[in-house]
């Protein structure tokens, strides 16, 4: 095999969830709602690049000085000749960080569900790392227990990385099934370092997911206009409002459609009924104390070690050992 080619692409990706079977069944509930990940198609991606830049959006900006900062001392942690396995890589950006800091790191498994990105990222990682095995895995990484055997048949030290806070869009029993998955795979001795937003001013928090330029407000809005790219929906979304806020005593962000009227709405042929006022759930992210997040891995039987956060203490990654 040439240096700086992929050593392996594994397609394990589930049978294509139907948008349409998916979304009308949640619109037909009591309290409706569009699970999160149908946000991301080419244009809610997009957009989510956008909010990334945004001055309001502190979570990408800090994780990244964060383990820019901090990569030295996490590559210590891990020891020579891991493999590091990234839930959820996308675009792999983060993670050169780690790789750059690595003492022969001996294997490089990005798992996400979106196939051509993963493609060319994971091959954009041979490339600048030729030395470095890369195993490309097209799977839904929140089942990490029906990842294929490959990701786990190694010697050498496992260690997970997840970061973005994407844990925090998960209920909290969900984040410990998570977890859990994650230690079996990673085995005894074996390591995840993950990133998880914390607490702070509730209105910095409410100005994250509300900024000025409206971007945001446009990312969510966009799965009603996806409806009607792709379902034949007719959502007027001068109609429909992006609210978001912080729920303190839950802890989390949470992110709504708002109907501004009573209306009706055809959606693959079914009628759908908005009133005024009313709301479509489409994501949480829930925000942590330093302790809060230990305990929570430590149910998933982890043991928490090293916690790293930013100067202004917004963002903190964490090293647990299985």
């Amino acid at each position: 095999m040439p240096k700086g080619t992929l050593a392996a692409y594994l397609d394990f990706a589930p049978r294509e969830e139907s948008f349409r079977d998916v979304a009308l069944a949640g619109l037909m509930r009591h309290r409706k709602s569009v699970p999160c990940r149908f946000l991301y198609d080419a244009r809610g991606s997009e957009l989510f690049e956008r909010i990334c830049e945004l001055p309001e959006y502190y979570v990408t900006r800090a994780e990244t000085a964060l383990l820019a900062e901090r990569a030295g001392e996490i590559a210590a942690r891990i020891g020579p000749r891991a493999r590091l396995i990234e839930f959820g890589s996308g675009a792999s950006t983060k993670v050169r960080l780690l790789l750059d800091a690595l003492d022969r790191p001996s294997s490089y498994v990005p798992i996400d569900i979106s196939g051509n990105m993963l493609h060319s990222a994971a091959s954009a990682i041979a490339a600048d790392f030729p030395a470095l095995e890369v195993i490309a895995v097209c799977a839904d990484y929140m089942d990490p227990l029906r990842l294929p055997t490959l990701v786990r048949s190694t010697r050498d030290r496992r260690v997970g990385f997840f970061p973005g806070s994407t844990i925090g869009n998960l209920m909290p029993e969900e984040a410990v099934r998570f977890l859990r998955g994650c230690r079996e795979l990673i085995g005894p001795g074996g390591a995840m370092i993950v990133g998880a937003d914390l607490k702070k001013d509730p209105a910095a928090l409410h100005a994250a997911y509300n900024d000025a330029a409206g971007v945001t407000a446009q990312f969510t809005l966009n799965i009603l206009a996806r409806m009607n790219r792709e379902l034949g929906a007719d959502f007027n979304l001068k109609r429909f409002a992006h609210e978001a806020f912080y729920n303190e005593e839950a802890g989390r962000i949470e992110i709504y459609v708002e109907s501004l009227m009573d209306q009706l709405v055809t959606i693959s042929g079914e009628c759908i009924a908005f009133t005024a006022g009313e709301r479509v759930h489409v994501e949480y992210s829930y925000k942590f104390t330093v302790d809060e997040f230990r305990r929570l891995a430590a149910r998933a039987g982890f043991k928490p070690l090293d916690c790293w956060t930013d100067a202004e203490n917004r963002f903190s990654v964490h090293y647990l050992v299985a």
